[in-house]
């Protein structure tokens, strides 16, 4: 049953439920998934999958879904470009919205002190401090524990716990931390899975209604593990911009999908065209030069539900994958 919620629509999906259980399973294999557990002063639980315990491809996928709330598939998978074949990720979903923006997606700044860290994780759906976003999902849940992912090389603190907690009007001991580095085998895994979250994102952005989107199922390649966490940014951001693929089936009509497909490629983008390091260091380091227009998948493919029509955008490129992901 649903019902109503400040004006939104609370669908009982239990994403943060279905995150802490895999959290759970995390910590029962802590050796198998080369990850460690701790728990803070204030009863937070932290789990490390990259910053002082190695984690690795269990750890990575787990996260995925753990990031997802619970409602994507994430799975390893070969995936072919330009005449080679890649290790890579396949993910897929049918609640996409929920599962790669209501949860997915790292919209949550965390900054407490020097401590700064994007929060991503069905958390976001309970604490919704993105406003804005959760008015036009519609989506609202009200949760008795919850489940942040932070991409970040420093684990979270009792400071930290303690301001997530205040923010998510939830006690620090009902909260579990998930951290691990971008330049970790965890890390990679989890950023490269958002493939579908980076196309949706971009239908966002140009005023496309996400909750027509019924399905979706992407590959992305694995990024390698780079030597240092800004190289790695580069590197997984160049999985999705130049070698990710991602298939919607949509509630639209063919016009409305003729005239949106063309947009949401990388490839739309003035700043695509090189690897993402670069572009990262011709606008000085500032993150927020780069057009934002530039996150999404390298190929795209719309399915109208109403007419079975199929409509293609994009294309893989190889020869930057190659620059970004074998550089030495």
């Amino acid at each position: 049953m649903s019902d109503v919620l400040g004006g939104m629509r609370r669908v009982p999906l239990g994403v943060n439920d279905r995150a802490w259980e895999i959290a759970d399973i995390m910590v029962a294999n802590a050796d198998a998934m080369r990850v460690a557990s701790r728990t803070l002063g204030n009863g937070a639980r932290v789990i490390d999958a990259g910053i002082n315990a190695p984690g690795g491809y269990a750890a990575g996928a787990a996260i995925a879904e753990m990031c997802m709330g619970g409602l994507g598939d994430v799975d390893y998978a070969p995936v072919p470009i330009g005449g080679e074949t890649w290790p890579g990720v396949r993910v897929w979903t049918d609640h996409p919205a929920v599962s790669c923006m209501a949860s997915q997606y790292a919209g949550w700044t965390i900054q407490v002190g020097k401590y700064f860290a994007m929060g991503s994780g069905p958390l976001r759906a309970h604490a919704r401090v993105e406003k804005e976003l959760f008015e036009k999902l519609g989506y609202a849940e009200t949760a008795r524990r919850g489940v942040l992912v932070l991409e970040t090389r420093n684990p979270a603190t009792e400071e930290v716990a303690a301001w997530v907690a205040q923010k998510a009007g939830l006690a620090p001991d009902r909260l579990t931390f998930v951290v691990a580095p971008t330049a970790s085998l965890a890390g990679g895994v989890q950023i490269a899975a958002r493939i579908l979250e980076t196309g949706l994102h971009k239908m966002d952005a140009l005023g496309f209604d996400l909750k027509k989107v019924v399905s979706g199922i992407g590959t992305a390649p694995l990024p390698p593990v780079a030597k240092n966490d800004l190289r790695g940014i580069g590197r997984t951001n160049d999985c999705i911009l130049y070698g990710g693929q991602a298939r919607y089936t949509v509630h639209a009509d063919d016009a409305e999908l003729a005239e949106l497909v063309p947009k949401i490629p990388a490839a739309a983008s003035k700043d695509y065209g090189t690897p993402f390091y670069e572009i990262f260091k011709r606008y000085g380091g500032d993150f927020y030069k780069i057009d934002p227009l530039l996150f999404s998948p390298a190929e795209v493919w719309l399915t109208s539900v109403e007419s079975g029509k199929t409509y293609h955008a994009g294309y893989l490129n190889p020869e930057v994958l190659h620059a970004s992901l074998l550089e030495t």
